[in-house]
């Protein structure tokens, strides 16, 4: 789903500085923190250069989203074995190889698939800069809320992400980036 109404500014053009997109199942407790993290970004405000992205479960729509973005971050949960509420940083390139192909299919297509498809269908058009925040889940309980290690995690994804260039105030006598 994307945020911005077209009729808005930002909002009828697929180019913008910054597109943050949100993967999860808000019905599984903790695997909804991208799209949490999603709406807390919209309704703290964004700068008409950066798109938000609820990618939900949707992979492929957030590799079409991709298109006229430069720089993307992705947000979604992950289990490893890790604590709670850990936050991982990863840059795209260490993981937009395309992954083996048997057996994918809509269910199963994750944001990792989503990087790979973008660079395969964008080639030269894909963003310059793609990162990736992993919160690792402490609970996957359909129905359940965000617990709190992940909610204080989301927290922490929120201020680093609102600290990018296009969400702090110009500099005086600065140009802003032209967006082509």
């Amino acid at each position: 789903m994307h945020l911005h109404d077209p009729g808005q500014p930002g909002g009828g053009s697929q180019d913008c500085d910054l597109l943050v997109a949100g993967c999860g199942n808000l019905l599984r407790a903790d695997d909804g923190v991208g799209p949490v993290l999603i709406r807390h970004l919209w309704e703290g405000g964004v700068p008409p250069c950066v798109r938000l992205v609820d990618g939900g479960t949707e992979g492929m729509d957030v590799a079409f989203q991709m298109r006229g973005a430069r720089t993307v971050i992705m947000v979604d949960a992950c289990t490893t074995d890790a604590a709670p509420g850990t936050v991982y940083r990863v840059p795209g390139p260490a993981v937009e190889d395309l992954p083996p192909l048997g057996g994918l299919h809509a269910h199963s297509f994750r944001w990792d698939h989503a990087l790979a498809v973008a660079r395969w269908l964008l080639g030269d058009d894909y963003p310059a800069d793609v990162t990736v925040y992993l919160i690792e889940a402490g609970s996957l309980a359909p129905g359940g809320e965000l617990t709190p290690a992940v909610r204080g995690a989301m927290g922490r994804g929120l201020a680093l992400i609102r600290s990018e260039p296009p969400f702090l105030p110009p500099i005086p006598g600065e140009r802003p980036p032209v967006v082509q």
